[in-house]
């Protein structure tokens, strides 16, 4: 009895794309841009970055190397790199006296290539002249060329060790790189760029440093990523508001210590929130701690007797949002005779240094927390480790001191009244 199997069905994938990338290649190559290129064929724009640059290895996926549409036969006109045929001519004109500047021109280069070259992979000899072998030169040219290498921060342990030591006190990757110029200025070899720290975190580079130091970032992040725009928020309801067009001048400039912006950061679920006044002009961070909840009256009652305390040059304005639980500000303000001033709704950049200051706090109080498990003392010591932490837009000083510099008294910077929250 003959038995007949079904026909072996071809299994399901991904649909082969060979068409498409005999396409992709040719329309780069005449100009259209990567985006237009990819909608041209019908791919995603990362496909195309794929085939153009490979993937690295991860998880469970493999390297893959870039595509290349077709072989490129070997250019004659001179490419960004020298080749072996134009190092061929560089020992055979060197053989003939011929000056660096001559076979700069007859290669087109600039001479301080071909110098760099000859020094770079020449032999000195003891007379002061160089012997230049092309083959060896293009031997050593390749031998440097491969990638991975490992980085500037890798190859020095002090300054390996100095990015993790204030990594770990949550620096920021741009403050570090600051510190290391004021604090190293005549030793170049301890200098490096924030890009170059994040290159070093990340595991998609060389990971020079820990990776669990990721967390110490304002961010947190295990992974660069784009941040999502947040949906603006509903305008609310609040009587009486006197809107920030209206506010003094002297706020605006922030050459006057004493006008404040304020907001909430909320816990989890949004049952607990912790309220944050930051200077506008020294950048001085104030929590104020939310016990009895977040209502109208609680929030009043606590800003009341945070601001209070303050002396009068030190009490000028408060800039808050259209948030419900500044209903209460008349109160607020016949209390301590501080005025209110409000953003117009969906505009935070009206409060530019307070929500600059609520990412910061994020690294304490991370999104999801229940923020009334934190006592008065806790974020008291929060406020004072980032008031004591410099920042860029205070010319690397810290908030701390540029209150001291403003108020020209210890008595204000030191006081029990600034940091009390």
């Amino acid at each position: 009895m003959d038995v007949e199997f079904p026909e072996k069905r071809r299994p399901q994938g991904n649909k082969p794309l060979a068409h498409e990338r005999e396409t992709y290649f040719p329309l780069v190559d005449q100009g259209m841009s990567f985006a237009e290129a990819a909608r041209a064929v019908g791919i995603s724009t990362r496909t195309g970055e794929r085939w153009r640059n490979g993937r690295a290895a991860s998880g469970r996926f493999k390297a893959v190397p870039p595509l290349n549409a077709a072989p490129v036969a070997e250019s004659t006109d001179p490419s960004r790199y020298l080749r072996e045929a134009d190092r061929v001519h560089i020992a055979d004109r060197l053989l003939e006296k011929a000056t660096i500047r001559t076979i700069a021109a007859e290669l087109g280069r600039s001479p301080s290539t071909i110098s760099r070259e000859v020094r770079r992979n020449g032999t000195a000899l003891a007379d002061g002249r160089w012997h230049y072998r092309p083959y060896t030169a293009q031997r050593r040219t390749d031998a440097r060329r491969p990638r991975p290498k490992t980085g500037k921060i890798g190859q020095n342990p002090e300054l390996h060790d100095f990015i993790q030591s204030h990594l770990a006190l949550r620096w920021s990757p741009e403050q570090i790189c600051h510190a290391l110029c004021i604090r190293f200025t005549h030793r170049p070899e301890m200098h490096v760029s924030h890009e170059t720290i994040y290159q070093a975190l990340y595991p998609q580079s060389r990971t020079e440093l820990r990776r669990e130091l990721t967390q110490a970032l304002r961010t947190g992040r295990a992974r660069r990523v784009p941040r999502r725009l947040a949906d603006r928020r509903r305008s609310r309801a609040v009587k009486n508001m006197v809107m920030i067009s209206q506010r003094p001048t002297e706020a605006v400039d922030r050459a006057i210590p004493g006008h404040w912006e304020g907001d909430l950061i909320l816990g989890r679920k949004k049952h607990s929130a912790i309220a944050t006044l930051v200077e506008r002009g020294t950048r001085y961070l104030m929590l104020v701690h939310l016990s009895d909840g977040y209502n109208s009256a609680a929030v009043r009652d606590a800003l009341i007797a945070t601001i209070n305390p303050l002396p009068p040059h030190l009490k000028r304005s408060l800039t808050w949002d259209q948030g419900t639980e500044m209903a209460a500000h008349r109160g607020f303000s016949t209390a301590t005779n501080v005025p209110v001033y409000f953003c117009n709704p969906g505009s935070p950049w009206q409060r530019g240094s307070n929500e600059n200051t609520n990412g910061l706090l994020r690294q304490y109080f991370p999104k999801g927390t229940d923020l009334t498990v934190y006592p008065r003392e806790h974020l008291d010591a929060v406020a004072a480790e980032l008031n004591s932490r410099p920042r860029k837009t205070l010319g690397w000083a810290t908030p701390a001191d540029r209150l001291y510099e403003l108020t020209a008294s210890p008595s204000y910077y030191l006081g029990s009244s600034l940091s009390q929250g």
